[in-house]
């Protein structure tokens, strides 16, 4: 039993039962015990997973010049903020170095009170807490957690409040034909794009992930929640809260929707690798590979291909305009 384990276990003797969406919460974000608090870098070779933004300096390069195509005629890059959530370690500092840079993260990072400019996400809402809905029938509900014989279980529990039930029906539709069906419930998604994109007077939003769209839910009956470790993924969920990583898939079309609800316009998904390749087709990839020698630009090479073809179908690019005040459309 690891130490958040410990914390969690007395919790429900004392309460009951959690929502799923707590657990993960104190699993990713305990502040002292959390997956993501803990001094270990998750990230890379010796971590337990690789993101885009450790291709460096290649993946950075191509974000700013996706950035660019937003900045406003004639106005200075450093008056245009680029306001990155879920930066983590701030590996775009040097990329992102021409326009005001704000990297933000839990306990990091200060937004200015109003800015014109991008608010910027790389893997930041599959990382969000999520709540578990089970189909039995033609009854919704929830699945909390509970613990017994020494370890984390799955319990369903009460019944879905309206708002869910009729989200994870609507979701759910194509699957009627498969008995218990499981569905995420992203009850952290809107709430957190609200407080993104709440003092970004005109730009943009942009934010790569992995996911699925509505049409695509058939892929997933028993949902999308995975952790990882050690570069392995494992189904169990449960197990070693606070030593492991846990993800839920994107819910592109309620993230959609989301973003119109919030004022955004314009909505676009498209793959990672099409997002790329808008990004270097005005110089074909000459600033993203730029290099002082062979070596250097042999490792660049790789890293481009790496984006392209190891992540570039796995990923998407979810973008939207933030109108001005005052203004129904702005440059795309």
């Amino acid at each position: 039993m690891t130490p958040l384990g410990e914390i969690l276990a007395a919790r429900i003797r004392s309460g009951g039962p959690i929502l799923f969406s707590e657990f993960m919460d104190a699993a990713l974000y305990h502040p002292e015990l959390g997956y993501y608090r803990s001094p270990r870098d998750p990230f890379g070779t010796q971590g337990d997973f690789f993101t885009a933004s450790q291709l460096q300096p290649v993946f950075g390069r191509l974000v700013a010049a996706a950035i660019r195509q937003y900045l406003p005629a004639g106005a200075a890059p450093t008056d245009f903020t680029v306001a990155e959530w879920g930066a983590g370690r701030a590996e775009l500092t040097e990329a992102l170095a021409e326009f005001h840079y704000i990297p933000i993260d839990s306990g990091s990072g200060e937004v200015p009170a109003t800015f014109e400019g991008v608010v910027f996400s790389n893997e930041l809402f599959d990382a969000l807490p999520v709540d578990l809905a089970q189909r039995c029938g033609v009854e919704w509900r929830m699945i909390r957690v509970s613990f017994g014989d020494g370890r984390f279980q799955w319990h369903a529990a009460e019944r879905l409040e309206e708002q869910w039930r009729h989200y994870a029906s609507d979701l759910a539709a194509p699957l009627e034909d498969r008995p218990d069906v499981l569905i995420e419930l992203p009850v952290r998604l809107r709430p957190v794009m609200e407080t993104m994109v709440s003092r970004c007077r005109g730009g943009a939003f942009i934010a790569i992930d992995y996911g699925y769209t509505a049409r695509e839910v058939v892929r997933f009956p028993q949902g999308t929640l995975m952790s990882y470790r050690r570069h392995q993924a494992f189904d169990d969920v449960l197990a070693s809260p606070g030593e492991q990583d846990i993800t839920a898939h994107v819910p592109f079309t309620y993230l959609e929707r989301c973003a119109a609800e919030c004022g955004m316009s314009a909505a676009k998904l498209e793959n990672f690798s099409q997002f790329l390749l808008r990004a270097g087709e005005t110089d074909q990839f000459a600033a993203a590979l730029e290099a002082p020698d062979e070596a250097s630009a042999m490792r660049l090479r790789l890293q481009l291909k790496t984006l392209l073809f190891g992540m570039g179908e796995t990923f998407r690019v979810f973008s939207a305009l933030i109108a001005r005040p005052g203004m129904g459309s702005q440059k795309s």
